[in-house]
């Protein structure tokens, strides 16, 4: 967001009309679809997942929201809406009226609320903690003194001194618990905060009756400990928390603020100008170490960008003039003059954040029914401490209270409710270091499970990298004809093919075709001076030219891929094009069947030049010539067989097989549509960064299982001890954090690399 605009955004949102602006809704809304608009927002005042259960349902429930997703470790909130039925000063207000603020997103205002976080939490840690040293000394005399031994006038004394100390420990301290859990059950709700609440609330009131009264034993030391315990352990919590949620809010903060622009060009006279005024076209200068701030074409100097954070590769790249910089990388040593091609939301940065920030659109089956089952925990856990409470007053009632307070402290299901999505967040942004981007909640479950991988060939195992190596002319035509319609033809495809030919050096312009047709997995098609062309592969060529002489010819071209050019009187031309083979392909296809996974290739190309590219690398199944259509069938049909499918593909004709796959992934630098289809995108145009990501993708749903694990296994325990009265108030304090505290460390051992 623009200087000017943080500086102008109220802390208190009293006018919320200023947010249907235009204007200010460029820096931080964009328009998905006709009438639609997706705003990214900051929340403040979630302290637990509940919070964001109670927010998603509210705010997905008002007038003219389409949807709404809210990430916990984060803080951050999408949400979608129709312009013609709703305005967002609307939806801000309805946040507002259930308790929680919600800000424009930027990295700036999130640094502050998390600073803002955690002061106010160190403020209420240290009158709690103040306050329960100086009550528990106020106490410890009457503890060891004998019967007798304290005179009357005394006793009451420190009874005034440590209600006077618990006072603010429970009305300052504690008050997070309690406005939590007045939303929870204005809005029906019994959140995790209700029966913390009622823990400290009934110790409090019932000390108080006690003390006014003078039946009965006050435990002021005992509330004002209980409150210390659970505000540590939430302490310690939110740190764990920002951490994990910093690596995942990287990319968003790597932009410059601003940027030196060159006022003429060529020329050398520069301003300081907000990045967020930069347009197409511009030209910038970006002076050695600093963060290019967008999209561009190198036109002076040469250097080394660092690339790293947005592609994983550790090596940085070599930029000289014409080549491409990606808004985010680092220049290294040399100064560079650019010319901007992408600026805000259309850089490269901005995509791969989109692709991120759907990830969170969806949870896991794990999550929802942790989620699910934590609401309904929680009222299994008030109700248990009543009949508990009930019971125990039949059998001591000096004990009854806090029996019943235990159980509701130390059984509260926070642990369970984040053992998911802290592990999501952790694992999610440590891959994004890797180079490979989540884009889809459910991917880090289904990759690790997958095990049988498909691959497409061009452009996946091999660079893609396509170039012309050979060229046969029939008599019919000359060389230049060809040339010029093999470009006319290809002026509306984006495959790799298509590339190939456009980058080729020839001396020639296009010609301008007519009906310009693409045929997705065959080739082109079009009319020339009255003339009927297709440009293709043999299949598409077959009708107009006889099979055996279209053999013959691929046979003579291998290991090329061969182009066949063709009118209904016969063959005009015949084209031999190189493809790399991917370094790292044949170490990726062994560490897979290390693995235990099958292997298998569905490209396009023709079945010689398939196989040979699999004997290269190791693979046995491989299959030439397939259809859109054939390799979803082929997809299909291992489904069918029980095997779980991961498709790794980069092309139009991908699309449909990353969408039926189990867990598709595409390659960075392939189309829009693949990157769009697929579930990980592989960034940096590597294979390896996948093996990592298998590893802690398993790792993750490892480490998922294990939370789960201990969170139900510690209730299993904690509840029953609690009934039995072998749990005190401060001791289920402990726990309770203890446990929340186990779960996020837990899910941050996923970004170590072993």
């Amino acid at each position: 967001m623009p200087e000017s605009r943080r500086e102008a955004l109220p802390d208190e949102l009293v006018d919320l009309g200023l947010f249907d602006s235009h204007d200010f809704q460029a820096s931080f809304v964009r328009v998905p679809e006709p009438n639609q608009r997706e705003a990214t927002l900051l929340l403040e005042g979630i302290t637990c997942a509940a919070c964001v259960w109670l927010n998603e349902q509210h705010v997905a429930h008002q007038p003219g929201v389409i949807a709404v997703s809210i990430n916990y470790a984060t803080r951050r909130a999408r949400v979608r809406w129709n312009d013609q039925e709703t305005r967002l000063s609307r939806i801000l207000a309805s946040i507002q009226a259930i308790g929680y603020r919600a800000y424009p997103y930027d990295p700036q205002r999130e640094e502050t609320l998390a600073g803002k976080e955690r002061k106010s939490a160190l403020w209420r840690l240290f009158v709690a903690g103040f306050g329960a040293m100086q009550v528990m000394m106020y106490a410890l005399p009457e503890y060891v003194a004998g019967e007798g031994e304290m005179s009357a006038d005394m006793s009451a004394l420190l009874r005034w001194a440590s209600l006077v100390l618990t006072l603010p420990v429970v009305l300052y301290s504690a008050g997070p618990f309690f406005s939590q859990a007045w939303r929870d059950l204005r809005q029906r709700r019994l959140g995790m905060d209700v029966p913390v609440s009622l823990g400290i609330g009934t110790a409090f009131l019932a000390s108080l009756w006690s003390f006014f009264s003078g039946q009965g034993e006050v435990y002021f030391d005992s509330v004002a400990m209980f409150v210390f315990f659970l505000l540590c352990g939430r302490f310690l919590e939110m740190l764990a928390r920002q951490k994990a949620a910093r690596g995942a809010e990287e990319l968003a903060k790597i932009l410059p603020a601003v940027a030196e622009r060159l006022t003429r060009w060529p020329g050398v006279v520069g301003e300081q100008v907000d990045v967020s005024r930069l347009a197409v076209g511009d030209v910038v200068r970006i002076k050695p170490g600093t963060v290019i701030p967008a999209d561009g074409v190198v036109l002076d100097g040469s250097s080394a960008a660092d690339e790293s954070l947005l592609t994983g590769e550790s090596v940085a790249v070599e930029k000289a003039v014409g080549d491409s910089v990606i808004g985010g990388s680092v220049n290294g040593a040399s100064p560079l003059v650019v010319r901007l091609t992408g600026v805000g939301d259309s850089t490269r940065l901005a995509g791969i954040r989109r692709l991120m920030d759907r990830a969170q659109d969806e949870r896991p089956r794990a999550a929802r029914l942790a989620d699910r089952f934590a609401g309904r925990f929680v009222a299994l856990v008030v109700t248990a401490a009543a009949l508990t409470g009930l019971f125990w007053w039949g059998q001591d009632p000096d004990r009854a209270l806090w029996v019943c307070v235990s159980v509701l402290v130390v059984s509260c299901p926070c642990a369970l409710s984040l053992a998911t999505p802290v592990a999501l967040t952790v694992a999610t942004a440590s891959l994004a270091r890797q180079g490979v981007l989540v884009t889809r909640g459910h991917a880090l479950e289904s990759l690790a499970a997958a095990d049988f991988f498909v691959f497409d060939k061009t452009g996946t195992l091999t660079t893609g990298a396509m170039k012309v190596e050979s060229m046969e002319v029939r008599k019919s035509r000359d060389l230049a004809w060809v040339q010029s319609v093999a470009l006319g033809l290809e002026v509306a495809s984006e495959h790799r093919i298509a590339e190939a030919l456009r980058s080729a050096d020839w001396p020639v312009t296009a010609a301008s075709i007519e009906q310009v047709s693409v045929h997705v997995g065959e080739g082109v098609s079009g009319r020339y001076e009255g003339l009927d062309l297709r440009l293709g592969n043999a299949q598409f060529v077959s009708n107009w030219v006889p099979e055996s002489e279209l053999a013959r010819i691929a046979d003579g071209l291998l290991p090329k891929t061969p182009l066949f050019l063709a009118c209904p009187q016969g063959l005009l031309a015949s084209f031999g094009l190189s493809d790399e083979v991917r370094d790292d392909a044949a170490e990726l296809v062994a560490a897979l069947r290390v693995r235990g996974a099958g292997v298998g290739i569905l490209s396009g190309d023709t079945q010689r030049v398939v196989e040979e590219v699999a004997e290269r690398i190791g693979v046995s199944e491989a299959a030439g010539g397939q259809m859109p259509e054939d390799k979803l069938a082929r997809v299909k049909a291992l489904q069918l067989a029980g095997r779980r499918v991961a498709m790794i593909g980069d092309g139009v004709n991908d699309g449909p097989v990353l969408a039926r796959a189990d867990v598709s992934v595409a390659m960075g630098e392939g189309t829009e549509l693949a990157r769009n289809q697929a579930d990980v995108v592989l960034l940096g145009g590597r294979f390896l960064p996948l093996l990592e990501g298998l590893r802690t993708t398993t790792k993750c749903n490892r480490v998922i299982r294990q939370n789960l694990v201990w969170a139900l296994t510690y209730n299993l325990i904690a509840m029953p001890a609690a009934m039995a009265g072998w749990v005190t108030p401060w001791m289920a304090g402990i726990g309770m954090s203890a446990s929340s505290l186990v779960v996020i460390l837990n899910a941050l051992r996923i970004q170590r690399r072993v």
